[in-house]
């Protein structure tokens, strides 16, 4: 295989983006294990003390990523997640203003691999969410299990993400004051194993429960979608019932995460890595949808809905194909 280096006189201003995008996807992939052993090390050490200090600050914390979590304004608008954005760049399109009275169930699609369009929008103000949707707090939802781990889960809860618990949710879009966001990525780790390139299906005929929540709470759905999420990674052809793919299925089973073989480029070439292409992401807030409250929705309820969902999530796919350089004969694929 042919390596492409990239060149040496790369303006700094680049390089600076490209290091931010490695520190997050090194968040992603080996933080938690460090701040672990970083623990481990701690509770082996003459600094054992520390170790029991913060096992009871996690004890009494222990909550607080089923409460709305522990947002800082100040972690959000960091630098760096300016150079992160710039990168790519994100960009996130409002449609419709948000009553920031109502609380609201943002449907985040596709997944991607490493969701960099949910976490670059609703995790830090770099695409300016607080400036578009003024009185509105947004929370991406993340698996229960990273809320475990020690320190790690203190600085993901700072960026405003929260647990993907049913308890969660229904915290965040209970709120009799409302100007809440939940952002869940439908799709889910599933999805992630089929994002790459060109892919437009969906993962989300079956998925209802944040359907049914949004009823029980009277939360209005707002259909998202991000254009060019899949773009940024290739990934190891795994189609359903490869070897491959019953293996990451097994693994996600017992894990509860998928494992998606995924690939891009390097920090100083441009032929292979686990850095992300640089390709544009352009993330759509759609027109909210109308919730009644309904405390014990039926399951004809939660059928209707979801239909009407899915309609308004093809609507806007199909808005703004052709402003982010999709053809007419490309169309959304639920399963």
């Amino acid at each position: 295989m042919k390596i492409e280096f990239a060149p040496l006189n790369i303006p700094l201003r680049r390089r600076l983006q490209t290091a931010a995008v490695l520190q997050w996807v090194f968040s992603f992939l080996a933080m938690a294990q460090c701040c672990l052993a970083a623990f481990i090390l701690l509770v082996l050490s003459d600094w054992w003390v520390v170790a029991l200090l913060y096992a009871g600050w996690l004890w009494l914390d222990w909550d607080t990523p089923t409460s709305g979590g522990r947002r800082s304004q100040w972690v959000r608008s960091w630098t760096v997640w300016e150079y992160f954005r710039n990168y790519f760049p994100l960009t996130l399109v409002k449609t419709v203003d948000l009553d920031p009275k109502k609380n609201y169930i943002f449907g985040f699609h596709p997944h991607g691999v490493l969701v960099a369009g949910a976490f670059g929008n609703f995790c830090t103000e770099a695409t300016g969410f607080s400036r578009l949707f003024p009185g509105l707090r947004c929370h991406l939802l993340m698996l229960p299990f990273w809320f475990r781990v020690p320190f790690f889960r203190d600085y993901i809860m700072s960026g405003g993400l929260v647990s993907s618990s049913k308890s969660s949710l229904s915290y965040l879009v209970s709120r009799p004051e409302g100007g809440n966001v939940a952002v869940i990525a439908v799709g889910g780790a599933p999805e992630a194993l089929d994002a790459r390139p060109g892919a437009l299906t969906l993962q989300v005929k079956h998925r209802k429960g944040f359907i049914k929540l949004a009823l029980k709470h009277g939360a209005q759905l707002v259909p998202v979608f991000s254009f060019g999420e899949n773009e940024l990674f290739d990934q190891m052809e795994n189609p359903v019932g490869s070897p491959l793919r019953r293996l990451q299925n097994r693994l996600q089973s017992i894990f509860g995460i998928s494992i998606p073989l995924f690939h891009a480029r390097g920090v100083f070439q441009y032929s292979f890595g686990l850095v992300p292409y640089r390709k544009p992401v352009h993330t759509v807030v759609g027109r909210p949808i109308s919730v009644l409250q309904t405390s014990c929705p039926s399951s004809e309820d939660i059928e209707r809905l979801h239909g009407v969902y899915l309609q308004s999530l093809t609507e806007l796919f199909e808005q703004h194909k052709d402003s982010y350089g999709l053809g007419q004969h490309q169309h959304l694929t639920f399963i």
